[in-house]
């Protein structure tokens, strides 16, 4: 048996009301998502608050990552950053067909 090719950019969801999370991988300690999005953000007042570390990187689009203590970031494609543990954070807007792969740093925690 081999392993199956998968393309981030191939078959992307129809764009809907919210962002669409496909796990691609999982194991003990990592789980690995491509996030599609269209024009999305956060709900008023909530903020993502994970207990384990993040690295996300955007492969397609534009979004703006905005953190509890004021700062805000553009990322466009081909940037990455790591959320650490417990860095509030939300999405402040993203572009149509905006396209993440997300990695979460799970340290035997269960999501």
């Amino acid at each position: 048996m081999h392993p199956d090719v998968f393309n981030l950019l191939a078959q992307l969801p129809a764009a809907g009301e919210h962002e669409n999370f496909q796990t691609l991988f999982e194991s003990p300690g990592v789980r690995i998502e491509r996030i599609v999005s269209d024009e999305h953000s956060s709900p008023p007042d909530f903020w993502y608050d994970q207990p384990h570390d993040e690295w996300v990187m955007l492969v397609q689009g534009e979004a703006v990552l905005e953190f509890a203590e004021g700062k805000r970031q553009l990322l466009r494609r081909g940037d990455s950053l790591c959320i650490p543990a417990h860095c509030r954070h939300r999405v402040g807007g993203t572009g149509p067909r905006t396209v993440w792969l997300a990695v979460h740093i799970l340290n035997g925690e269960a999501i």
